[in-house]
């Protein structure tokens, strides 16, 4: 048991170490395309790169972990990362940085599968929920840490974040190597995988499903559209340097993570997922507008720290909702909540950077008219009254 802890901790660390990289380029991203002279258009090109590849490699991924293990795709995965980082802190002309953001989308979807399949393997029924919990805080924490150490590095120049990210992403490498040892698989969590294979794509279209996905694809377009603009926005609008980025994006992650454990349970247990989900797109909705009118430094922090409120209650209460209903399906549950997650991480930037070289407000717009659908699609979704149990409505 004692051998389970330190590989789990060990995984989170590796999956800590990959979004802390991926959070430290965000605050010099403004920099490097005035340097570069890079379009809004070409920022949602790159942005939705990384998705469309992540989308792509998946499938044939969560095959290849079965196949060839799970210590081998995190290993080649986590020097993938380090690599594409390389690659885009070296890079002078956008082909270069086409690439490494293609390489970066590969290397995500081999880690994820392959740590998700690792900690199944190491933990029991019981003890699963809790690790998978451990999994994504590990994820939110990198990210949340990121975006302030990338704006303290900036200091010394902007491409260093990138070289940093790298020598993480190889570290973490070596250290799987040698630490690292392929688990036992579990035969129960393989059976409930072919039953899900069985489930197929007509599952999709039920209607206790089919709204929550198409919300997941909603807020997903919508929240890719606000992030992945945001520190263009404040740097073409405000002037922001990389520590000010830095400083608005870690506050607003730390305040809305907070929230989140403060806040979830209760709002679940006084609301209930489906009324949460509703007024954390409103409360979304309003602040993204507000993006446009605010025009003070406080103002702007303000905004932005409630603003990743709505979005961090929204994600668990859509995901507990699913998890709930699911039964036995969570494998093609969680697979839709993923695919359609990056469907919205691929089109949300591309539009975004379209309306960016109109307007600099117009994806906030755009942000604010997509969170409004989503509320008035959720007035029409019901919590359903059967729940389904190894495949079959009681």
């Amino acid at each position: 048991m004692r051998t389970n802890k330190v590989t789990l901790w060990l995984l989170l660390l590796n999956l800590f170490i990959a979004f802390l990289g991926i959070g430290l380029v965000i605050p010099v991203l403004p920099s490097l395309m005035n340097e570069l002279g890079i379009t809004g258009k070409t920022v949602g090109y790159l942005t939705a790169a990384f998705a469309i590849a992540q989308l792509a490699v998946s499938p044939f991924a969560g095959k290849a972990v079965d196949k060839f293990g799970r210590k081998i795709m995190i290993v080649i995965g986590l020097f993938i990362f380090g690599f594409s980082e390389f690659l885009f802190g070296m890079g002078k002309e956008i082909e270069v940085l086409f690439v490494s953001r293609i390489l970066g989308g590969i290397s995500a979807a081999f880690i994820m599968p392959a740590v998700t399949a690792f900690i199944v393997d190491i933990t029991t029924k019981d003890t699963r929920p809790k690790a998978l919990g451990y999994m994504s805080a590990a994820i939110s924490t990198g990210f949340i840490i990121g975006p302030g150490i990338g704006g303290f590095l900036a200091d010394f120049g902007i491409r260093v974040p990138f070289f940093f990210a790298g020598g993480l992403g190889t570290f973490a490498a070596i250290l799987s190597i040698i630490l690292l040892t392929e688990p036992k698989r579990v035969e129960e969590f393989e059976e409930e995988q072919e039953f899900e294979q069985k489930v197929g794509f007509k599952r999709l279209f039920t209607p206790m499903y089919f709204i929550s996905f198409v919300l997941i694809f909603i807020t997903s377009f919508g929240l890719a559209a606000f992030e992945s603009f945001f520190s263009l926005f404040v740097d073409h609008k405000f002037q922001f340097t990389p520590t000010d980025i830095a400083i608005v994006i870690t506050g607003g992650a730390i305040f809305g993570a907070i929230s989140q454990i403060v806040l979830f349970d209760r709002l679940t247990r006084m609301l209930g997922e489906i009324r949460l989900i509703q007024y954390s797109l409103l409360l979304s909705g309003v602040l993204v507008y507000m993006m446009t009118v605010v025009q003070s430094y406080l103002s702007i922090l303000l905004v932005t720290f409630i603003v990743f409120v709505g979005f961090d209650l929204f994600r668990p209460a859509i995901t507990s909702y699913l998890s709930n209903i699911a039964g036995k399906e969570q494998g093609f549950v969680g697979g839709m909540n993923s695919m359609f997650t990056s469907l919205g991480n691929i089109f949300g930037p591309i539009v975004g950077g379209f309306l960016f070289d109109i307007d600099i407000d117009y994806p906030y717009y755009f942000a604010t008219i997509i969170m409004a659908i989503g509320i008035v699609l959720s007035l029409f979704w019901k919590q359903p009254e059967k729940r389904i149990v190894s495949g079959v409505s009681k």
